[in-house]
Parts: structure tokens; C-alpha cells; sequence
């Protein structure tokens, strides 16, 4: 009876151990699967850049834009979209805030912009004016606009994640030829997007993850009529079809229509359910499910919305990277749709965040 009582707590030992060994494995497995879920970080960026100098920034972005979205959850992809034209033109620098001054008109004033919602402007604008209150001037229009993407996305019911800080704001903005060329057109197909997308080091995945943007916001008629006139494009589903010629009775119509028939508000993995039934709104969209090379992304992401969370929030913050100014590049702007006219007074603020970032 000892006897097998002391095999018993001698197997009951060698579990144990094994489970723990499990675990371990488990745990490491885990930690790796996570840290290849963050891009790397961009020198001059960090994690907690404004923790000693403005502690509540994020707090600050965060409850005002609950306040807005409570009154218009419309306004959330208006904020994402405007990162996305921002980032993609010449880098995450808030040129696209800029207004147009003697040297041309503003990327603003480009075509593909636009249609950016006027109201999305006035919120950065109104985030900068309340960081600055609470902190003085040291956080970027750049950083604010990066900060209320990401809170569009999660206040959307999307995932939550961090955001790597440290932007400066540009002193320039793009041409009107540089802006059109770099912001894909929504006639375009997966050959033209993936190879565009290409040139600022952005994968087949980081694609489909960063076109399921759309599963939030609006479109005008003008975007999408292509494929409904003169001959509707055989893709498309009969039914939405047939409902989209309701909205727009003509090529040229003004009308506007949600870009996701199932949750049109809510930040979710339905866009991918979309694709598969046919209901993409631009050809841009329907074709990541049409081309044989994104179909099974599509289709993994359709699926698995947890899948499609972590690979977004990848190539999101990947992209909210892009050509970023840091250091003493740029500025920080006391208003975000003008660069700062006195360069003396921008010379004294450079002094001040110098001891900031001595800390990081």
C-alpha cells in the first residue's frame, strides 16, 4: 500500500513537472507569436515618448473622442481615413492638415482628397488645441492625428493597441501631382494596388489587413459608379447592384452609401464576408477576393476575426511609420493647418522638448 502510494505521489511529481514544461513552452511560444506581431520601431519614435512631458495625452484624445462619436460614430472613419491620406503621401507627417499657401494649392485641394471629411480636420484641430492646454506645446499634429485613428478604430469595436510615438510636423506639403500619385485610385485592381503598395515595403497580408479599413465609413456615388455604368461589372452581386443604381441613378450622382451592408459602424471582419459574396464596394476591394493571390487572405480574415485584428494592428502601425520626422526634423505646429511663421519662437520650443527627449 506504501508502496503505491509513493509511485502514485512520484507519478503525480513527474505530471506536474511535465505540465510545467508545457507551460513554459507555451508561454515562450506565446511571447514570440507577440513580439512578430509588432512591427519594428522606427528610430525616433517610442512606446511612452510623452510620459514624463504629457502623461495625459492619450486620456485626453481618448474621452474627447468618445464625447464626439456618442454624437456621431460617422465621424470615426473620417479620422481613419485622414491617417491613411496622410501617411501615404509623404509620410505621417500632418501635411495633409496643412492649408495652401503662395508655394500651391494643399494636398487638400488635391482630388483625392477632396472628399475628406471637413469635420475630421476641425477634430484634430480641437485635440491639438486641448493636448496643449494640458501640456503646452509639445505634441505633434501628427502624433494626435496617429492617436485618433487608432481611437476611431477602437471606439468602432475594433482591437486596441499602442502606437509608437515622437512625430514632427512636416513644413511642407506634397504637390498636387505627388498626392494623386501616391493614393490609390478605388477603379484600381490588385496588380496596380499590390504593386504600388510595394514601393513603401508593404506585403500581400499588410494589404488585405489595411483595406479592411473599409469596413467602416462611407463612399460617394463617383467612386463605384464605374461599375455600374454604362455596363454593370458581371462581379458584382444582382441585389446590391441593383440597390446601388437606386442610390445612384447616374454615373455622375452626388449621393453617398455605407461601404459595408452588414455593420456599417462597427469595425469588424464582415468586409471579408462582403468580398466573398460579391457586395465589395470599389473594384479596389472586390478584386482582393477575385485575384487568386489575396483570395485566401480574404477568405482566412472572412473567417477569423481575430486574425484579422492582429494583422491589421500590424500593418497600422507599420504604416503609421512611414517617412516619419523625428528629433529636431520639422516642427510641432501651434496650429495644425499652418506651419509655424516665427522660426524663433520654434527654435525656443526645440530647447524645451531637447530635455524631454534626453529621458528616452
Amino acid at each position: 500500500m506504501a508502496s503505491t502510494t509513493a509511485n502514485s505521489a512520484s507519478l503525480s511529481s513527474l505530471l506536474s513537472w511535465f505540465m510545467c514544461c508545457i507551460l513554459l513552452l507555451l508561454s515562450s511560444h506565446l511571447y514570440v507569436i507577440k513580439a512578430k506581431s509588432i512591427p519594428p520601431i522606427v528610430k525616433g519614435l517610442s512606446w511612452n515618448f510623452y510620459e514624463t512631458t504629457c502623461p495625459k495625452l492619450e486620456s485626453i484624445v481618448r474621452k474627447q473622442l468618445q464625447k464626439v462619436f456618442k454624437n456621431d460614430i460617422g465621424q470615426a472613419p473620417g479620422l481613419l481615413r485622414l491617417h491613411f491620406h496622410d501617411c501615404f503621401v509623404q509620410g505621417c507627417d500632418a501635411s495633409v492638415l496643412l492649408d495652401g499657401s503662395a508655394s500651391g494649392p494643399s494636398e487638400k485641394a488635391a482630388p483625392p482628397n477632396l472628399r475628406l471629411r471637413a469635420e475630421a480636420f476641425k477634430i484634430i484641430d480641437d485635440l491639438r488645441r486641448r493636448a496643449q492646454k494640458e501640456c503646452g506645446r509639445i505634441v505633434s499634429c501628427a502624433d494626435i492625428t496617429t492617436l485618433a485613428a487608432r481611437d476611431a478604430i477602437y471606439l468602432s469595436g475594433g482591437p486596441d493597441y499602442n502606437v509608437p510615438l515622437g512625430r514632427r510636423d512636416s513644413l511642407t506639403f506634397a504637390t498636387r501631382k505627388t498626392t494623386i500619385a501616391n493614393i490609390p485610385r478605388p477603379t484600381a485592381n490588385t496588380s496596380t494596388i499590390l504593386t504600388f503598395l510595394a514601393t513603401k515595403n508593404f506585403d500581400r497580408t499588410n494589404v488585405v489587413a489595411l483595406s479592411g479599413a473599409h469596413t467602416i465609413g462611407i463612399s460617394h456615388c463617383e467612386s463605384f459608379t464605374p461599375r455600374l455604368y454604362p455596363n454593370q461589372d458581371p462581379i458584382m452581386d444582382k441585389t446590391l447592384a441593383s440597390n446601388l443604381k437606386g442610390i445612384c441613378p447616374t454615373r455622375n450622382s452626388t449621393n453617398t452609401t455605407i461601404m459595408d451592408i452588414r455593420s456599417p459602424n462597427l469595425f469588424d471582419n464582415k468586409y471579408y464576408v462582403g468580398l466573398m459574396n460579391r457586395q465589395g464596394l470599389f473594384t479596389s476591394d472586390q478584386d482582393l477576393y477575385t485575384d487568386r493571390r489575396t483570395r485566401g487572405i480574404v477568405t482566412n480574415f472572412a473567417v477569423n476575426q481575430t486574425l484579422f485584428f492582429e494583422k491589421f494592428v500590424f500593418a497600422i502601425i507599420k504604416m503609421g511609420q512611414l517617412s516619419v520626422l523625428t528629433g529636431t526634423q520639422g516642427e510641432i505646429r501651434r496650429n495644425c493647418s499652418a506651419r509655424n511663421s516665427d522660426r524663433s519662437t520654434t527654435l525656443s520650443i526645440l530647447e524645451e522638448e531637447q530635455k524631454g527627449w534626453s529621458e528616452f
